[in-house]
Formats: C-alpha cells, sequence, structure tokens
C-alpha cells in the first residue's frame, strides 16, 4: 500500500518529532496516512534501526520533563511508519514510493545540504539534494502531481536554501527546458522551524525527549501539511518564531556558558545544576526580563517573548535531561555574535547593559 508521507532521515529527533505527531493524528483520523522511512546513508547501525523503526507493534518514545509545573514520565508508542528502504539497496522502490507521496520530510544532519564533487560518480547520487533532484527528475517524467516538501535541517529559511541547491543541480544535470518550470509550479518548498529536546536514542529505535515541541511551518498556496496536531502550527511568517528560538532558549544557553567558563565552574556542570545557583538563576532572569522581553516588545513580541521566557526556564530546569555547559560551550565567540550581537542589532533602541557586557560591546 502507497504512503503519502516519505521521510528520509532515521533521527532520533524525527522519531520523537514528526513521528510521533503523525501517529498521534493517526489515532484520530487527523493524518494523510503513515510513512515511509528511508535511509540516505550506508550506516550498519542504521540499519538496524530501519527494522525496528517499522515493528508492528511501533517504537517507544519517552516525554521526561516539566510542563506546566508538572512532572511528565510517560512512555508512547509510535505506530506512524509502515515501512522502511533504504536508497543504497532499494532505490527502485524509493523511486516507486517518492512518485505517490504527497509530503515529504527531511532531516539530514548539519551536512545534510552539502554536495561533493562526485556526488554522481555512482548510480545513486550521494549527496540528499542529488537524491532529491534526481526522484523529481523521476516524478516530472511520469507525469507526476504536487508535491510539498518541509525540511527539518536546522538552517534558517530552509526550503528556499534546498530549493536553491536543487535547482542549481538540475541546471547543470537535468536541463530540460520543461522540468525547471515543472519544479517551480509543482513542488512547494516550505520553509520550517522545529523546537524540542531530543536528549537520548533508544535502542534499536526510539527516543527520549523533552515535553515542549514545536513544528512551525510558514504558509504558502499549496502548502500540504502531513497531519493536524498541536504542536504543527502553519504560520504567516516564521521569523518571530527563528528570532524567539535564537534570542531566549539559544541566548540563555550562550549567557549561562559565558557564567560558566568566566567564573570557573565545575567541567561537567549541568544547565540545571547551574541553575540551582540562586545568583545563577536570577541574573538570567534579570537578562531575560530587562534586556530580552524589553527587545522583542519593541518588535510587538513583548506577549510571545514572556510566554517563551517562561517555557524555557521549565525547560531548563527538566529534571530528566544533562545537557552540560561545556557541550554548549563550543564555538562560544561564534555562538555570541549569532545569539546576542545580532539580537542588539535587531532591537538597537533598547539598553542592553549585561547582555553588552558579554558581548564585549558598548
Amino acid at each position: 500500500m502507497p504512503t503519502p508521507i516519505l521521510q528520509f532521515g532515521t533521527s532520533r529527533f524525527l522519531q520523537a518529532h514528526a513521528d510521533l505527531f503523525i501517529s498521534e493524528a493517526l489515532e484520530r483520523g487527523e493524518a494523510l496516512g503513515k510513512v515511509t522511512v528511508v535511509q540516505t546513508t550506508g550506516s550498519a547501525e542504521r540499519a538496524r534501526r530501519l527494522k525496528a523503526l517499522a515493528a508492528p507493534d511501533g517504537f517507544p518514545v519517552v516525554i521526561r520533563g516539566l510542563k506546566d509545573g508538572t512532572e511528565i514520565n510517560r512512555e508512547q508508542r509510535v505506530t506512524s511508519v509502515a515501512k522502511t528502504l533504504s536508497t543504497g539497496t532499494d532505490w527502485s522502490e524509493v523511486e516507486q514510493v517518492f512518485d505517490q507521496a504527497l509530503v515529504v520530510i527531511s532531516n539530514t544532519g548539519d551536512t545534510g545540504y552539502h554536495v561533493d564533487a562526485d556526488d554522481v560518480s555512482g548510480s545513486v547520487p550521494t549527496s540528499f539534494p542529488g537524491k532529491l533532484l534526481a526522484l523529481l527528475y523521476a516524478r516530472f517524467q511520469r507525469g507526476g502531481g504536487p508535491l510539498t516538501i518541509l525540511p527539518c535541517e536546522l538552517v534558517s529559511r530552509n526550503g528556499e536554501v534546498l530549493k536553491r541547491i536543487t535547482l542549481k543541480l538540475q541546471a547543470d544535470r537535468y536541463p530540460n527546458s520543461s522540468f525547471r518550470p515543472w519544479l517551480e509550479e509543482n513542488v512547494i518548498w516550505a520553509n520550517t522551524l522545529v523546537d524540542r529536546i531530543v536528549s537520548e536514542p533508544i535502542e534499536p529505535a526510539g527516543a527520549i525527549a523533552e515535553p515542549y515541541a514545536l513544528w512551525a511551518i510558514e504558509k504558502q498556496p499549496g502548502l500540504v501539511l502531513p497531519c493536524t496536531h498541536a504542536s504543527v502550527l502553519a504560520v504567516d511568517d516564521l521569523t518571530p518564531y527563528e528570532k524567539l528560538k535564537l534570542h531566549i532558549l539559544n541566548l540563555g544557553h550562550t549567557v549561562l556558558a559565558d557564567f560558566w567558563m568566566k567564573e570557573g565552574r565545575r567541567s561537567d556542570e549541568t544547565v540545571r545544576e547551574i541553575l540551582a545557583d540562586t545568583f545563577v538563576a536570577e541574573r538570567l532572569t534579570q537578562i531575560y526580563l530587562e534586556e530580552v522581553v524589553p527587545g522583542f516588545a519593541a518588535k510587538d513580541l513583548g506577549e510571545q517573548a514572556e510566554a517563551y521566557v517562561a517555557a524555557t526556564m521549565e525547560r531548563f530546569n527538566n529534571p530528566f535531561l544533562d545537557h552540560k555547559i561545556s557541550d554548549i560551550a563550543n564555538h562560544h565567540a561564534e555562538k555570541v555574535i549569532r545569539r546576542i550581537v545580532d539580537f542588539k542589532e535587531w532591537t538597537p533602541t533598547v539598553s542592553m547593559p549585561e547582555l553588552s557586557a558579554i558581548a564585549g560591546i558598548q
């Protein structure tokens, strides 16, 4: 039986995010249908995961953390995955499923959009954009209909970026005069933002995740969503959601990393442990309330920022999550620029003495 949703990537994030949402929606009759998961690498570990993802009784996702002050610790079975394939061994079947899909979801990692010079040295392109383009061309040749692509990679304006890369490859590899207009008219390249901490895998398939979850998808004509779910939002503009995540959640992590480094704190200290220090917690809260929220208020996003700050502090204090500050502190200087300096430049009229001191600017 064909599945209307095709997913590239077997990550624990997708298991506890898109796959879980679709599974819950299927129980209510509010999803397009089940999912075919496609492995895009030849990893033996992930091949083992493939089999477990499509087990008849599903795979476990454990939700652990705080939600509105209440401690949550529950296990759910995800049964949305109908079958699994590999681009390395099942390419012709991947083509068949792709031809009939209505929605394509991807989460291919930090280097998922990279294309090497030897991308087409074999029968199947090695890169994800190369594979996607080859499948789109096969669909075009068979007279395929409209398709929505929902990339979940952590890339700003990810749909636009993936479209640009794919169209550049198309000009070189498939310079068919009618293929490019088909790509422009029949493929919806959606910009999306995902927000959920998925802290641990469960072997061979499954994951442990926090209660908070968001999948924001920017609206455009022809967009098809995989399901109806409280955590899946179709929004007019993705920018506020990107800014809230970057300049509250991510900024808060960078502020804590700065305290941790400058104070020479314990090397294995976690986010939850550093916030158990009353002085640190009060200082971070003060920065949020006196500098960050006013910055968002200047952009008419004050109420949204207050709510996201409250959710963020609850996420930071998750009693089940051991998020080491040392991991957050990696590439600290670059993060200060993206998360703090860029925020100040976005809201230049708001006084931010503490954040300015951390960034080393006036």
